[in-house]
């Protein structure tokens, strides 16, 4: 079975959110740059990032954990995903986004 990994909400304002998400988190970040803040929530990943590289406010990125991205896109498309962004080594792994039917996207994340 696959796993939720994590869970990002793009933001126009990275400060106030970073502020909110602190306060009801009940923690600090874990990683804070201007790019992505994020934190651990009980083994899951709550992060932020910033709209300015052109990414919808719509909804957030679920990340579902994969033990092969590859497999995993090829089953994602063949049910009707469309490929976003192929499989990028982002150190410690794998990262692969597609986009289903209704322009939801969903992050494929396979660790090394």
């Amino acid at each position: 079975m696959n796993t939720i990994h994590s869970i990002i909400y793009t933001v126009r304002d990275l400060d106030a959110a970073k502020a909110i998400h602190t306060a009801l988190l009940a923690t600090e970040p874990h990683t804070d740059q201007p790019y992505y803040v994020g934190y651990n929530v009980a083994g899951l990943e709550i992060a932020l990032r910033p709209a300015g590289d052109g990414a919808s406010l719509a909804a957030p990125v679920v990340n579902v954990l994969v033990p092969d991205v590859e497999a995993a896109l090829a089953a994602a498309q063949q049910a009707g995903a469309t490929l976003a962004d192929p499989p990028n080594d982002v150190g410690g792994g794998l990262v692969a986004t597609v986009t289903d039917p209704n322009g939801i996207t969903l992050g494929l994340i396979q660790r090394s």
